[in-house]
């Protein structure tokens, strides 16, 4: 799934939270085109015309695109009639048949990434309670995207690594085990299958044939993916503290995991269960 494919998918998700915790009967929005100013409405909740869909809104264009120029929230009680914004796209706004609107920027790192619209058929006030809600939707979508961002940039990591790693470099070993344990820490994180199974493919990428040259993986041997992400994070320097943090687990719940792969590779520090695992191909 590309990255912009996944990014519709969140805001597809976050509309449908919006109307369901605001009850506004409208909800739209969608991505920043990359290497440009628009923001193009991709995603539709509620609608009764397809208006909007497809609707390129310019950075500093109407309330979307004032949005995106402030990178903060916008409202307006009654959009045909508001001063505090162009009117560029007053036809598809009214031909929806809407009235007042809240527009709300998804910023991740400082940068602008897409809108989420929220709106009433009538012109009255948007209240705070409506406002929270959105801007938790956004932030929602924010934290989806900031995580995504940092999946792909470890999964480039991990290809080029694979491109050119040398088992004799230690420099560049080191790196493979690095992107392997934050690829595995990640992979819980992410809620789209589809780019969580490509994570985990990624993952993969990494440890197929590590063991050959030493020795096959022994009949029975068989980590749950928790067991991997601990042991992943041990292989590449953490402390059982440090590891509890990345995996977003108790410190208790590492040791466990850890317990329980020393015992099926019968290894009796953790040292020896990282080393049995790189033996066994589990891990790089």
């Amino acid at each position: 799934m590309t990255a912009d494919a996944a990014g519709a998918v969140e805001i597809r998700s976050a509309l449908v939270r919006l109307r369901r915790t605001t009850g506004l009967p409208v909800a739209f929005g969608g991505l920043v085109e990359p290497g440009s100013r628009h923001v193009r409405i991709s995603e539709l909740n509620g609608n009764a015309t397809p208006a909007l869909s497809g609707l390129p809104v310019t950075s500093g264009n109407g309330l979307g695109g004032r949005a995106v120029a402030l990178a903060r929230p916008c409202a307006v009680t009654d959009y045909s009639s508001s001063r505090q914004i162009s009117h560029e796209y007053d036809i598809p706004v009214a031909t929806e048949g809407l009235r007042s609107i809240l527009a709300v920027p998804v910023v991740v790192r400082r940068r602008v990434r897409g809108v989420l619209y929220g709106a009433l058929r009538t012109p009255q006030p948007l209240g705070d309670r409506t406002l929270d809600a959105a801007m938790e939707a956004a932030r929602d979508v924010e934290q989806t995207l900031a995580v995504q961002d940092q999946v792909r940039g470890l999964l480039g990591q991990a290809i080029r690594t694979e491109s050119a790693r040398d088992p004799g470099t230690g420099a560049v070993w080191e790196q493979v085990r690095e992107a392997h344990a934050a690829l595995r820490a990640l992979a819980p994180r992410i809620a789209d299958p589809a780019l969580r199974a490509e994570l985990l493919d990624a993952c993969e990428l990494l440890t197929p044939g590590v063991a050959a040259p030493l020795a096959p993986r022994p009949s029975g041997v068989r980590l749950t993916p928790r067991e991997l992400d601990v042991l992943a994070c041990l292989a590449a320097g953490a402390t059982n503290a440090a590891a509890s943090e990345r995996l977003g687990l108790r410190p208790e719940t590492v040791k466990s995991y850890l317990r329980s792969a020393m015992r099926k590779l019968g290894a009796h520090t953790r040292g020896e269960a990282v080393a049995a695992a790189r033996r066994t191909g589990l891990l790089p």
